[in-house]
């Protein structure tokens, strides 16, 4: 799948920070039943590249990428453990769009866009969504960079999420609050797939703001 296809399955994408790689499936399974088959997996405990993994080999009808990749290595690591997708923080000096697997990278200024297009990257994180302009910065973009298809995260909630998915230019949303760090500490599991349910359910109010 093409980073543009992998956008468009789900109006969220959760971001999960993932400590014990014995939560990783139970985790991946209340997401997924909860509509939302896209999960960013961070690479921010040392957990995260087995739970990438595991998720990989036994969450039926997940698409499981991996988070926090910022460098070359990191991104063929999370190819190798099943990783169908990497997101980057910022630009990764060297990446082009070709790679061992679909890399969107984040980028938080015009400057880093245009550097983003000379490497054949079109779809973007923006990143920290809350400090680098949120909605403003995006609708400021779609003039310039008609081609261009963004990823806010940071900052992201189910309250402003709607907001974000109402611009053209929007392809979808990440967040960690559907699957917070207590929550996943705390298995709760059924709480998990309500929230997923819920944000699932933006990708009508999606549907109707691009009509």
């Amino acid at each position: 799948m093409t980073i543009d296809e992998i956008m468009r399955l789900a109006p969220v994408i959760p971001v999960l920070i993932i400590e014990d790689e014995a939560d990783a499936v139970p985790l991946g399974r209340a997401l997924v039943a909860g509509g939302l088959p896209v999960l960013e997996v961070t690479l921010r405990t040392p957990a995260g590249l087995a739970c990438i993994r595991r998720m990989a080999a036994e969450v039926e009808g997940a698409v499981v990428g991996a988070g926090t990749v910022t460098t070359r290595a990191l991104r063929q690591a999370v190819a190798d453990a099943g990783a169908r997708f990497a997101v980057s923080p910022g630009l990764i000096e060297g990446e082009k769009a070709d790679g061992p697997t679909p890399l969107l990278p984040g980028i938080a200024t015009a400057t880093e866009l245009m550097a983003g297009f000379a490497a054949g990257f079109e779809r973007f994180k923006l990143f920290p969504a809350n400090v680098a302009g949120g909605m403003d910065a995006i609708k400021a973009f779609q003039s310039p960079f008609p081609d261009a298809r963004f990823c806010p995260t940071g900052g992201v909630s189910m309250k402003n999420a709607p907001d974000y998915l109402a611009l053209p230019n929007v392809a979808c949303v990440g967040g960690t609050w559907i699957a917070s760090v207590e929550a996943v500490r705390a298995r709760d599991w059924d709480g998990v797939t309500a929230r997923a349910r819920e944000a699932a359910g933006l990708a009508k109010a999606q549907a109707a703001a691009s009509r």
